[in-house]
């Protein structure tokens, strides 16, 4: 089967495997907390890495380095195509500049054959909401195959068929992309987002677009959880005016876990 070539590699991230290495570990190892034990699943930011990958590394650096599972689930929003549904691809295995990463191929016909999702090469081709997370998984040695899912226009039931089984599975990891609000102002922005932090942890299943760009994917998980006894918990969250950007149109990221 085909593998995926990378899109953004050399935009969103260094496309020299030593220089992306050393920016990840960098960016990992601003982090001292412990990992915690039980994660069953991370909400991740996006964008460029000089943006959002210190947000990012908090989410990451939750994971027990070399961690093993039966596969990753791994969900973000369609910004380049339109499309009703969710998106699986066709390769067996995508590249970034630090190799491949494998595909869980019986997973993601299983979906396709139950319904929930559908084949479309297209949706994946340029999408940077799934691709940007990888180097981080293979810089924390995170072992096991993915499952990437573009999610187009569905609601919070259906985005939750696929998320439900993921989180009972104690071996299966969920990774949901998403930023936050985007072109406000540094002090606008951290209103907005704040409130929108407020939501999401109060359970919210009905987050906007303008909230949050990966909203279908987040609001499909709080509701996967509310038939859980799993949480959401902020990591941290900030803007990219806190980082490489100007403070005049920021960008909102955030990072939590769910255990």
């Amino acid at each position: 089967m085909e593998t995926r070539q990378p899109a953004v590699a050399g935009l969103f991230y260094a496309d020299d495997p030593t220089e992306l290495s050393h920016d990840v570990d960098r960016l990992l190892h601003k982090h001292t907390r412990p990992t915690l034990p039980g994660v069953r699943a991370l909400v991740v930011p996006h964008a460029g890495y000089a943006y959002s990958g210190e947000v990012a590394a908090a989410a990451y650096s939750c994971l027990t380095r070399g961690a093993e599972y039966k596969y990753i689930l791994l969900m973000g929003p369609s910004h380049r195509v339109p499309f009703k549904g969710m998106a699986v691809p066709e390769s067996g295995a995508f590249m970034t500049p630090l190799g491949d990463i494998q595909l869980a191929r019986a997973q993601i016909d299983a979906l396709v054959a139950d319904g929930l999702v559908h084949y479309n090469v297209a949706a994946h081709y340029s999408e940077h909401s799934l691709e940007v997370q990888l180097p981080f998984l293979q810089r924390a040695e995170i072992k096991a195959p993915i499952v990437p899912v573009v999610i187009g226009d569905a609601s919070p039931e259906q985005v939750a068929t696929v998320l439900l089984p993921a989180l009972e599975d104690s071996q299966v990891l969920t990774l949901i992309s998403t930023d936050m609000s985007h072109f406000h102002s540094y002090y606008e922005a951290r209103l907005i987002d704040g409130h929108t932090h407020k939501r999401i942890l109060a359970g919210a299943e009905d987050i906007r677009p303008d909230e949050a760009c990966g909203c279908m994917g987040l609001n499909g998980l709080q509701h996967a959880l509310a038939q859980s006894s799993y949480r959401m918990h902020l990591l941290q969250h900030g803007n990219s005016g806190d980082t490489a950007g100007d403070q005049d149109r920021v960008v909102g990221y955030a990072a939590y876990a769910v255990y």
